[in-house]
């Protein structure tokens, strides 16, 4: 008797999964219907690299310079206008606080410019305008995925960005950035329902570095008649969650 009750409820179960599985078959997940505009926010942290091209003292160039990444953070307001198959254009607003050093080591080569070990502290606070084309290459609901690429510049806010310099034979030595700085963005979101996560790699186009100066009346001779001059990019690896509405 048990044994004929116990393959009564195995044939059930297999029926069952049967049934479950071919009406799964039968009704697929579907794209829905997307709104012409799509509005959202994110925040997160970003990885900052302040790659230095060239770092000249009276023509002679140091070697050896060693980027380190440091953490900052932003926060985002976007828009997003749907088109037609699965493209959009994204224009953003972003606030953002990057961070990074770059350190120069007293090797041979350096000995004759340096102090001692040269390191250059960056902080620098932005407000960034990004605008992205983008493909949803798995747009099925609720989950999507998708590539963006584009355009950015961002406005420099230079009373609340800072460069510090030690380890140099040069005193008080002041950086002048650019009011803006220009880059190219591509980046890659993944949402589940309307909650998304958002990974991005920024390309520096341009040196932000306008002049070096430094305090000559502070500066031992020979070393206060030096000329400086560096040329700087910045690279950001950032990392998001939002939400899109």
């Amino acid at each position: 008797m048990l044994r004929k009750v116990a393959m009564f409820v195995a044939c059930c179960g297999v029926l069952a999964v049967g049934t479950l599985t071919a009406q799964n078959i039968r009704t697929p997940m579907v794209t829905l219907r997307q709104p012409l505009v799509n509005v959202g926010i994110r925040a997160g942290f970003n990885s900052s690299m302040f790659f230095t091209d060239k770092f000249l003292i009276d023509g002679q160039e140091l070697e050896d310079m060693q980027n380190n990444y440091k953490v900052g953070y932003f926060a985002a307001f976007f828009c997003r206008f749907n088109m037609k198959q699965h493209h959009f254009l994204q224009p953003e607003l972003s606030f953002n606080i990057l961070q990074g050093s770059v350190s120069i080591p007293y090797t041979l080569a350096n000995s004759e410019l340096l102090k001692e070990g040269g390191l250059i502290k960056s902080r620098m606070t932005t407000v960034d305008i990004p605008l992205l084309y983008g493909y949803k290459f798995v747009d099925v609901h609720p989950y999507g995925m998708a590539v963006m690429a584009g355009p950015k510049i961002g406005w420099i806010w230079k009373a609340h960005s800072k460069n510090e310099y030690s380890g140099f034979l040069q005193q008080g030595i002041e950086e002048e950035i650019g009011r803006f700085r220009y880059s190219a963005v591509i980046g890659l979101a993944v949402n589940i329902s309307n909650i998304f996560i958002d990974f991005r790699y920024e390309i520096g186009l341009h040196n932000f570095t306008e002049s070096v100066l430094y305090d000559k009346a502070a500066t031992e001779a020979p070393y206060n008649e030096s000329v400086m001059e560096i040329k700087r990019r910045l690279n950001v690896l950032s990392f998001s969650l939002g939400v899109i509405f």
